[in-house]
């Protein structure tokens, strides 16, 4: 299924990019993440349905319900444009209705992302560059402090990633690199269209 398709699927609507948005240094413009780079992924990557994911930057919510609908698992959305969060509850709305779920296991919340609580059943975290070294230096370091009061496996997911990204979570955290998958369709054009699966042990 092409984008379109796999939106009409889903009952929901995240194509197309924002190109005016934002206006501030630290944050990216909005762009969903491509579907074939999703299936490409978690056909390696599994989730478990006791799995929580959060989606930092989730702009209208495609990996938020790409994830639920494929693995039914507790997903979480920050989106700090009160306008993509609108957006995503517009979508959650129409998806929960064609596929009958419990609204609960999909939330979305609008919030800068160093400003998200996180919570102790939090697990597996989901990055597309959606703002600066800084911001997400300081979103690492929430899900450090939350890993010191409940100890457990953490995942961090990285789609084009930055290499501030990679450099700051192999040489200043213990998060280890797991995974390296790239996108196959996408590519050959472009070495960054990949996807880094980091493992805090």
């Amino acid at each position: 299924m092409n984008e379109q398709q796999y939106d009409k699927f889903l009952h929901i609507q995240t194509v197309g990019d924002e190109f005016g948005y934002p206006t501030l240094a630290h944050y990216h413009r909005y762009e969903p993440t491509p579907y074939v780079a999703l299936e490409q992924f978690f056909d390696t990557y599994q989730l478990a349905s006791t799995d929580h994911v959060v989606d930092m930057g989730c702009g209208k919510g495609r990996v938020p319900f790409y994830i639920h609908h494929r693995f039914q698992t507790q997903v979480v959305g920050v989106e700090m444009n009160p306008t993509f969060y609108d957006s995503a509850l517009m979508n959650k709305t129409q998806y929960t209705k064609k596929f009958r779920m419990k609204s609960a296991s999909i939330d979305f919340q609008c919030v800068l992302a160093q400003d998200y609580i996180v919570k102790h059943e939090d697990n597996v975290f989901f990055f597309f560059n959606p703002f600066s070294i800084q911001i997400f230096r300081k979103v690492i370091n929430n899900i450090l402090q939350s890993i010191e009061e409940v100890p457990r496996q953490i995942h961090v997911i990285l789609y084009y990633p930055s290499l501030d990204y990679v450099q700051f979570l192999q040489y200043e955290t213990n998060f280890e690199l797991q995974d390296e998958i790239l996108i196959k369709e996408l590519s050959t054009h472009n070495p960054n269209e990949r996807i880094l699966s980091f493992r805090y042990l």
